[in-house]
Formats: C-alpha cells, structure tokens, sequence
C-alpha cells in the first residue's frame, strides 16, 4: 500500500509547483476579460440552476472566489489553475490503480502541462470547471467494476452529475459506458451498480432539468444551434470535408503533437482498451459534428481525461525518448502562454497583437459608458452580444443601466432573455455594429468609436441617442 501511494507526495509537489507559479502570473495578466468569461461573471451574480447556454456550475463556483477576493479578472479566472491542478491528481490516482507509481506521477505532470490546460489556465471555461468532477466519476467507475460497491456506485453518479451541471458534455462518459459494456466483459458493472449510479446521475441534475423545463429548453435549443444539424436542407453545401480537417490538425495542438499520436497508436495497437473506450468515441463524436457542419478544436475537451492516461502509458512501455520530447514541446508552450498574457504585444501578427480579441474591450465599453454620461443618458442599448457582455462586467459600478435590444422572437442570447430593454419616456444611448441599420428611425447620430487596439479596432461602433419609446415601435 505505502508503494502504490509513493507516487502521491511528488505529484503533489510538481502540481503544485506549476499551478503556484500560473496562479502568480495570472496576478500580471493584462488581457480582458473575453466574452465567454464576462457572460460566466454575470451568471454569477443571479444565482440560479441553469442559464441560457450552459449549466449553472461556472457561475456558482465564479461568484464563490469573487465573494472570497472581488470581481476582478484575477479572482474570475483564478478557478483555472486550481481545477486543472486538482484534475491532474485525480487522474494521477486512476493511473497509480492501474498501472505504477511513476505512470502516474508522469501522467499528473502530463495533464498539467498541456497546451489545452495551459490555455485553460489564463482563461475561465466550462471544460475547466467539469475536468475534476469527470474525471472523479471515471476514478470511481474505474473502482465500482473491481468492487461493484454501493458507496463507490453512488460517488460515480454524484460525481458525474456534478460534471454534467459544469458542462453537458459530460454526458459523453454515459456514451463511453455503455459502448465500453459492450465491448469489453470487464467494463460491466452490474445491475444494481449501475441503477445506483443512473439514479445518482439524475437526481444530481435534477435540479438543473427543472429549471430547462420551467424555462423552455432554453438550454437545449441554444446546443441544437450550435450543432446546427437542424436547418433547411436546401442551404447544406455538403460535408464539411475542410472542418474535418481543421478540427483534427487542432487536436495536436490541443493535446499535443506526440500524445495525441501516441493516444492513436495506442488505440490501433489496442493497448488500454478500457481508457481508449473513453477517450476515442468522444473524439469520433465530434469528427462526426466537425464533418456535418463545424466543430471547435475545444469540443473534444473530455477525451484527455483518459486519453491523456492512455498516451502516457502508451509511452511509458517503450517510447521515453518520444515522452521526453512531449514534455519539451508541452512545457514549452507552458511557459510561452502564460508570459505572452502578462505582455500581449511579445508576439505578433501582421503588426497586430496574436492576442488581440482579447484586447480593447474594457477600453470599448469605457468609451460608451463615458459617451452615456457625457449625453446625460441614464440607459445604455446595445445589439451585439459581445458588447453587451463587457458592457454588463465593466460597468457593474456605474449608474448607467444596460440593457439589450428586446427580441422579436426567440431570445438569440442570455442578455435578449433576461435583460431586454422596457421601452420608457426617457431618451437613450442605442450602440450597433458600424455600418449596420439602427433600429430607430428617429435616432440621431452621435459618433462612431472603436479603441486603439484589440478586438475593436477595425470593428467600430457607433452610437446613436433616440427616444426610449422609439424600441416600442
């Protein structure tokens, strides 16, 4: 027993040595907050069991570290770090049971230092906030099928329900199981085991369902656009051989050139058949997704849970030369990520910052808080979600309200649902794309702004003052 938990004290100790050193430069990170991350903020602040395109987890867990510091960037994003520390030792323990002590100090340095988690590090996401949960739920599956006992099935369940309430991906691991089942003698855990976790599993979301039903399937609807498998037949060009491709060149950088080789070799030569059964279909599920119609190099996120134990001992076996050179390779984009986010200008393209989007967007909202104030108007318009988001974040201090366009329809965002515009007597500020048609006919034009740099700089806006009756219409 005490060599099987040897391997903890220096994987604890290299964890936690990376997340230090990522937790202190997060303090010197100059970017903005991007519109995902301001969107998450706000969540925060209305508590609730679900929100308008994701589960409620990222919100309570943001507004616990902003009660515990305040509401600046850092204390939004300081969640990162921690998690994905926390996911490495998790996935240490599952190699540890399944293989040595040195499999998992190796795996626990592995996860922590890919370029996905170095990323996820700097930026708050849900795929940050559901890792340790998923990853728990393998760890406690991965035991229910050596003992198949009650407390052990019950974990599982609640472990994966917490996932699921991070991110509705996590229903990718139901997938992984049952196909695992089927294949694999081994991987099947037994009735009552089972029914223990399922029952787990639904009474852990339940809350969240609850909440899609009371509110029309927000939820849903808003994940079936982002497929976009439902659309007129008429408009599909065919399959998207070209997004396949992107999607799949992405995942080398996601995860690594060497582990994600290493991760396929492993599957072709069918070692770990368990773990591949959990990392491979999620990776096909989306090659499908990326093949229809698009798919982001992130949406696969939950395959390098397992996947990253795969590849890992994959390499351990016989290919250390090639394990030395991922580490290499990985470290060094874990360095690179962090310092170019504490000096966006180090690195450039076509004399514009490569971290652009995630610049100018405080100083773009700044400009039409000040625009607001400056016209004496006590009500601030926008049509654009991204404006809206900073808008909300940067302006939580202000006496200017913000408000979104009122949707004709179905609500196309978390602001057009919960913050329309009530049309009033009082005159207000009305922000649209530049070159775009203002909604007002009577709206007088007041000036078109864009930052110096950032996002915004070729993408201005311009501002219009209209009376508040004028959106009735």
């Amino acid at each position: 027993m005490a060599e099987r938990r040897a391997w903890l004290l220096p994987a604890v100790l290299g964890v936690v040595a990376i997340t230090a050193l990522r937790v202190i430069l997060l303090v010197f990170d100059k970017t903005d907050l991007f519109v995902d991350e301001a969107q998450y903020w706000l969540w925060g602040q209305e508590l609730a069991f679900g929100y308008y395109s994701k589960p409620p987890m990222i919100g309570w867990v943001i507004r616990a570290f902003t009660e515990l510091g305040s509401d600046a960037p850092f204390w939004i994003r300081l969640p990162g770090p921690l998690f994905h520390g926390a996911t490495a030792l998790i996935l240490g323990h599952i190699a540890a049971r399944l293989f040595d002590g040195r499999t998992a100090v190796t795996v626990a340095l592995a996860f922590v230092t890919l370029p996905m988690v170095a990323v996820g590090s700097l930026l708050i996401s849900t795929d940050t906030i559901m890792f340790p949960f998923l990853a728990a739920a393998l760890a406690g599956y991965l035991r229910v099928l050596d003992r198949r006992q009650i407390p052990g099935a019950l974990f599982t369940g609640i472990a994966l329900g917490l996932a699921f309430l991070s991110k509705y991906a996590a229903i990718y691991y139901v997938i992984c199981a049952i196909l695992a089942a089927f294949v694999l003698p081994g991987a099947r855990p037994g009735r009552r085991a089972a029914a223990l976790i399922v029952a787990a599993f639904l009474i852990t979301i339940s809350p969240n369902i609850a909440w899609n039903l009371a509110n029309g399937l927000t939820t849903v609807q808003h994940t079936l656009d982002n497929a976009d498998w439902v659309r007129d037949p008429g408009t599909r060009a065919g399959l998207n051989l070209a997004g396949l491709a992107e999607f799949l060149a992405a995942q080398f950088v996601v995860a690594g050139p060497i582990l994600f080789a290493a991760l396929l070799l492993a599957a072709l030569r069918r070692r770990t058949p368990l773990l591949i059964l959990f990392a491979l279909p999620i990776l096909a599920i989306v090659c499908v997704q990326a093949l229809l119609a698009q798919a982001y190099a992130n949406w696969a996120a939950a395959a390098y849970l397992a996947g990253t134990v795969a590849a890992v001992a994959f390499l351990m076996n016989r290919h250390r030369g090639w394990l030395i050179a991922s580490f290499a390779i990985n470290g060094a984009l874990c360095v690179l990520f962090p310092v170019a986010a504490t000096a966006p200008g180090l690195l450039t393209r076509d004399g514009q910052p490569l971290l652009n989007r995630y610049l100018g967007r405080t100083q773009m909202s700044l400009l039409i808080l000040q625009a607001a104030v400056d016209e004496n108007l006590q009500t601030i318009v926008a049509t654009d979600r991204d404006i809206l988001a900073d808008l909300f974040y940067t302006g939580r201090d202000s006496s200017v309200t913000v408000r979104a366009l009122p949707p004709r329809a179905r609500a196309p965002h978390h602001y057009a649902q919960r913050f329309p515009y009530q049309p009033t007597t009082a005159p207000i500020l009305i922000v649209v794309r530049a070159g775009d048609e203002v909604p007002c006919d009577d709206a007088r034009r007041l000036a078109e702004i864009a930052p110096d740099t950032g996002a915004y700089r070729n993408h201005p806006q311009t501002l219009y003052r209209a009376a508040g009756t004028c959106l009735s219409r």
